[in-house]
């Protein structure tokens, strides 16, 4: 069986290739993943062969296929994958940003009370940052990024990876929030810049780690996290918190 987001997309890609599906072509988007699924799985049980096919970018990635693969792998049957165009590697590779360590955030949040509250969850993050993006929310999405973490803070949009109008734009969120405000047609991915270190203290953490504690969270967990995330020894955060009490 062939499963494609789109049939009809699915037998233009085989026209152009010059070859013929075998087996029974079935739907398989958003909208009927789990009614399509009993019937993907009873093929499987089966031993046949079923491929899946969506129309750009990586299956399960944003893309139908997460929960055909989560099914298989709770039955314990074989899964594999075929490797094609995945826009957050392609975004990554061609950013010029560093990709030695990255996350993915999947879509940017809709309401821009939500964006901006994301962006700033985002603040400190040192990892290079891939995310999609609706056209038509682009430019908005930019000037909250800026707003939440500086003007100056590198990024590249990428519009229509490895598609006839491929395009891609790099510079600070500043310049271009101000290009995409013209408009922007395609799939885009945005890839943002990781935050430069803070050189910060042990001392200069006691506050914050105090402040977690009286909201709740237990010494040991608080420190934890608030060094981790500054790059300093937990036990030496913790002691400095210690001595403070005393003081």
């Amino acid at each position: 069986m062939v499963a494609a987001e789109d049939t009809r997309r699915l037998r233009s890609l085989a026209t152009a290739l010059g070859v013929t599906p075998r087996g029974r072509v079935v739907s398989f988007y958003e909208d009927v993943e789990p009614a399509r699924l009993p019937g993907l799985l009873d093929a499987l049980r089966r031993d046949e062969t079923v491929l899946l096919v969506t129309d750009a970018g990586m299956p399960s990635v944003s893309d139908p296929g997460y929960r055909l693969v989560a099914a298989c792998v709770a039955e314990d049957l074989p899964v594999t994958c075929l490797p094609g165009p995945s826009a957050v590697t392609t975004a990554l590779a061609v950013s010029g940003l560093p990709s030695d360590r990255f996350c993915f955030e999947g879509f940017a949040p809709r309401k821009g009370g939500e964006r901006a509250r994301w962006f700033r969850d985002l603040a400190a993050e040192r990892r290079t940052t891939v995310f999609f993006e609706s056209p038509h929310r682009l430019a908005a999405t930019l000037r909250d990024a800026a707003e939440a973490l500086g003007p100056d803070r590198r990024a590249a949009v990428c519009r229509e990876l490895t598609k006839t109008y491929e395009e891609v734009r790099r510079g600070s969120l500043a310049e271009l929030a101000a290009w995409a405000g013209g408009g922007v047609r395609g799939e885009v991915t945005v890839v943002l810049a990781g935050a430069a270190p803070r050189e910060v203290s042990v001392a200069d953490l006691v506050e914050e780690v105090t402040d977690r504690v009286a909201a709740g969270e237990r010494l040991k967990a608080a420190a934890a996290e608030v060094a981790g995330a500054a790059g300093v020894s937990k036990k030496e955060l913790y002691d400095a918190v210690l001595a403070a009490r005393r003081r």
